[in-house]
């Protein structure tokens, strides 16, 4: 009799595993496990099972003050977050993406919106506009800085790439790519003004972010399209 690929051998291979990492654990490395005791920030949809006591709050309109209300206006639907509550073990992942988790220890970090998925409630954050890419393009660009003590989770299309970026040596970055970056730098962005390359029938990238400082920059092997009316190049 053959025993391969029975179903006790798919579940014990499948199953759950207790690696006692803390609070934030890498159940699989497109799955997050959350071991809740009190309140985690995480993002709207991401939730793919949960075991134990957990409430799940949509984040308030007035939750965190008017100024992030009328930045949340402006960017659309912007960084729809979830406070998950109480006691237990909660399963996320975003479309099978990879997360990767990141320990604030009193650093700041800036997140593509698109690809944070949670982070500890400790954490301060606060959503930053690329108003030059909205006066650009329709749809523009908005990320998350998130600083303090505590964990976060990001996302990524495959495995991340980091660049180190230093005085005497910048990183260009297609925006449709990029990440994440440390919380010293400040892109700025660099546009070809051609229109054929603006609408996309022409062979560079319309829109490129430079950063310049000390510092790091997270890419992925991905262009995900964030702009209305750039489809992006490469």
């Amino acid at each position: 009799m053959d025993n391969r690929y029975s179903l006790r051998e798919f579940v014990e291979q499948t199953g759950q595993r207790d690696l006692g990492q803390g609070e934030f654990e890498l159940e699989r490395d497109r799955l997050l496990e959350i071991n809740l005791n009190g309140a985690v920030w995480t993002k709207m949809g991401s939730m793919v099972a949960y075991v134990g006591g957990i409430k799940f709050t949509r984040e308030g309109i007035l939750e965190h003050g008017l100024g992030k209300l009328l930045k949340k206006t402006v960017t659309g639907e912007g960084t729809q977050l979830t406070k998950a509550e109480g006691q237990g073990r909660l399963y996320l992942a975003d479309t099978g993406k990879k997360i990767s988790i990141l320990n604030l220890q009193g650093e700041a970090i800036y997140v593509n919106g698109n690809d944070l998925l949670a982070f500890q409630t400790g954490i301060q954050w606060d959503i930053k506009l690329m108003r030059k890419v909205t006066a650009m393009l329709a749809g523009g660009l908005f990320n998350v800085r998130l600083e303090g003590h505590g964990m976060v989770a990001i996302t990524t299309h495959y495995d991340p790439l980091t660049l180190r970026v230093t005085p005497d040596r910048p990183v260009i970055t297609d925006p449709n790519a990029t990440v994440a970056w440390s919380g010293s730098l400040q892109p700025e962005f660099k546009t070809d003004v051609s229109l054929k390359t603006f609408f996309g029938r022409g062979s560079g990238e319309s829109i490129q972010m430079s950063f310049r400082g000390d510092g790091f920059v997270v890419v992925q092997p991905y262009e995900e399209v964030q702009f209305q009316g750039n489809a992006g190049g490469g």
